[in-house]
């Protein structure tokens, strides 16, 4: 039997360049929730009989009222079929690892480098407990103090708290510390304002609510720039603080920072720097240099720490000495032999989470920034400047797509670009060209509230990208408003390739379809 020649691609050929747009396609199981994979029986790792028996053998302190009557109803699976399941749910992903996250706007979302997550994981890190004795968890303090010194450096600031868990709750102590600082000088109840800006993040404006003081918010200027006039029309004797985002989330700098910082000082305010944009700016120009009195980072940011879904986040404060009673409680202090953390503090404004701070995320940012140094810090600024002002310029190329505010000026390091145009020509909105772009294997987002750009998308490269990467994702975008002029319901219609779909709006206000449990599940979707 005679077979067909097989053809032997010659040593000396080329290998063809990669198509400018992957032939991506999305792995999609339809996976059922673990409770509707459960058989009763099943388990995955035999658990022995105790010892001792559990009836009364050992002491439970919980009251009756509190103590389960029956075992809970987990689902039982084997093995295989856990792993099975997880593995699909992860093909059903993207993320930084897999695809270029350029488009997660204002998450600065970068690589985080994999050994970090082994320190991270390591037993000394992972299996300690918030409860142990501080001569036991030195070593974690020693991080925890070291790291507060270097992010005091890179501020400017004399103190540094880690304690928040998230950016937004560095806001709300930075605020809390703000309210404690009036409240002991007899002026809380006449300084009752906080003044912010509407591209700073709504996080200020929330906490500064949440924690009593009414909201007074500047607009651009003519220029794009956060209203100088504005502000020194609406600072006085009732101004309790600035709180404000440099550069802003539309990437823009604001080089009159100083001018800000020293119209609120003159009324008798306090100034407070949002630093969750800092990415662009590390090494180059610090909070305490333009004048400020408090300062926060989200290490869950700016120091490729993971976002985790929203969580864990990790959080940093930074203050000038006039603050530092005021710190949330307890901090971290050295006395040349020992660490220990010190609750005796009866200025501050108390804990702002339980225990101290997220030791993973802090150990993660530790290792991040020891590994780059001073010279590496900088240079991921400029990296992460260079990449977004690239990427800027291949983004203004595609029709329908323009950069509102400051016009022609360089940003930091994000864009919050406008599709308006593009909308108005073809009716394809811009969660339309993300749920498409999902079909190229990547994502962006649109925007925070408020909407004042117009059919918003947020960019920020970082510094983790290539001039490849921001070349092919560019290219995606092109190529989605091209479909969007020459075929709209290709867009309109998409994902196509993708497990995303499209969120049905009108459930998000209507709590009878809400179901965050097994049970709300089965009454309210399965009808069981």
């Amino acid at each position: 039997m005679r077979t067909a020649p097989v053809s032997v691609t010659p040593a000396d050929a080329k290998i063809g360049p990669k198509p400018p747009l992957r032939r991506f396609h999305q792995a999609r199981w339809d996976e059922p929730l673990l409770f509707e994979l459960s058989t009763p029986g099943e388990r995955g790792v035999l658990v022995p009989e105790p010892e001792v028996p559990l009836d009364g053998a050992v002491p439970n302190e919980l009251p009756d009222a509190l103590r389960r009557t029956a075992p809970p109803a987990l689902p039982e699976l084997s093995q295989l079929h856990v792993l099975r399941h997880y593995l699909r749910l992860s093909q059903e992903n993207l993320g930084a690892d897999l695809n270029i996250d350029v488009g997660q706007g204002t998450c600065t979302m970068k690589y985080s480098p994999k050994i970090n997550e082994q320190f991270a994981r390591d037993h000394r890190v992972a299996e300690l407990h918030p409860l142990q004795d501080e001569r036991t968890v030195q070593g974690v303090l020693e991080i925890v103090h070291r790291l507060e010194g270097m992010l005091a450096e890179i501020s400017g600031m004399d103190r540094v708290s880690l304690q928040p868990g998230a950016g937004s709750a560095a806001i709300y102590a930075n605020v809390a510390m703000i309210r404690a600082y009036f409240a002991d000088r007899g002026e809380l109840d006449q300084r009752d304002e906080v003044i912010t800006t509407i591209f700073s993040h709504p996080s200020n404006a929330a906490c500064a609510k949440t924690a009593g003081f009414k909201v007074i918010t500047l607009y651009p200027d003519a220029d794009g720039y956060p209203d100088l006039e504005a502000l020194k029309a609406a600072v006085g004797p009732r101004t309790a603080a600035l709180l404000i985002t440099n550069p802003e989330d539309t990437g823009i700098f604001n080089p009159r920072i100083e001018e800000f910082v020293r119209t609120v000082h003159e009324a008798g305010g306090l100034a407070c720097y949002d630093q969750a944009n800092a990415n662009g700016i590390l090494g180059i120009t610090r909070a305490r240099d333009a004048g400020f009195d408090l300062c926060h980072f989200n290490l869950h940011k700016t120091f490729s720490t993971p976002h985790g879904c929203g969580g864990p986040g990790a959080g940093a404060c930074g203050v000038s000495e006039a603050l530092v009673p005021y710190l949330p409680r307890p901090t971290v202090e050295f006395d040349g032999t020992a660490y220990r953390l010190d609750d005796d503090r009866p200025g501050s404004v108390g804990k702002v989470r339980p225990f101290y701070g997220v030791v993973p995320n802090l150990v993660r940012a530790y290792a991040w920034i020891m590994s780059l140094g001073a010279e590496g810090l900088r240079e991921v600024a400029e990296v992460a400047a260079l990449n977004n002002n690239y990427l800027m310029k291949k983004v203004l190329e595609i029709r329908g797509v323009s950069a509102p505010y400051a016009e022609g000026r360089r940003r930091v390091e994000q864009v919050r670009y406008s599709w308006a145009e593009l909308a108005e020509d073809t009716g394809v909105h811009s969660e339309e060209i993300g749920l498409r772009a999902a079909d190229f294997g990547t994502h962006y987002w649109t925007s925070h509230h408020p909407y004042v750009v117009p059919e918003p998308m947020t960019l920020e490269p970082t510094e983790s990208y290539s001039k490849a990467d921001l070349d092919e994702y560019a290219a995606i975008l092109a190529e989605v408003a091209r479909e969007a002029y020459d075929d709209a319901e290709a867009v309109r219609t998409a994902p196509h390739r993708s497990t995303v779909h499209r969120v049905r709006e009108e459930t998000l206000e209507d709590p009878a379809t809400w179901a965050v449990t097994w049970r709300a599940y089965r009454r309210k979707i399965l009808g069981a």
